[in-house]
């Protein structure tokens, strides 16, 4: 697909592309060693129209989390530049639950398109891509500019991150969503 209808003032919303998503110790293997240098791409391409950035910083409740607040994995990655429109600092899985309110900050700037990508695809990702898609957003989620981890099932069955990836795509994809690439995104 080329040719994605963006409007000018589609806004980026970067999910959680924290530090502490590095400790492979904690949170185990993971999908698309590419991602940050996606995520990087698309932040260079809305930052060269012009175009609005939101950056949204998970604040763990948990002190033993890679992402409670003061501790190192609390920072964002290198791949996360300059300074965002908005900041939104949230302790659940969607930046629609956050502080300050993401919602109103849309409505008010009369934005209709939210760009989903970060950290974790299936998480905050997907849940964020998800409460866009039931606010009436035209929301595209861009996968190849997410990554996940490994997770057991409920039975202890080992679910490898490139299928929950997968999953992902598919529960969103014409529901909540529209699953792009990056080079779409870009291309547009």
């Amino acid at each position: 697909m080329t040719g994605l209808p963006l409007s000018d003032d589609a806004v980026l919303v970067v999910v959680d592309v924290q530090r502490g998503f590095e400790d492979s110790a904690y949170w185990g293997a993971r999908d698309n060693p590419d991602a940050e240098h996606n995520i990087a791409a698309l932040l260079a391409e809305w930052r060269s129209r012009g175009r609005p950035v939101v950056f949204v910083r998970h604040d763990s409740m948990d002190p033993s989390s890679p992402l409670y607040p003061g501790t190192p994995g609390h920072l964002f990655q290198d791949a996360i530049t300059g300074e965002p429109a908005l900041l939104v600092r949230k302790s659940v899985n969607s930046s629609f639950h956050g502080e300050p309110d993401l919602h109103a900050w849309l409505q008010e700037r009369g934005a209709r398109q939210v760009v989903v990508c970060g950290i974790t695809t299936n998480h905050c990702c997907e849940t964020t891509a998800r409460v866009a898609g039931n606010l009436g957003y035209d929301t595209y989620f861009v996968l190849d500019a997410t990554h996940t981890f490994d997770r057991l099932a409920p039975d202890g069955d080992l679910v490898p991150a490139a299928t929950l990836a997968r999953i992902t795509a598919t529960n969103l994809h014409g529901e909540f969503a529209t699953v792009v690439s990056t080079a779409e995104v870009v291309a547009a």
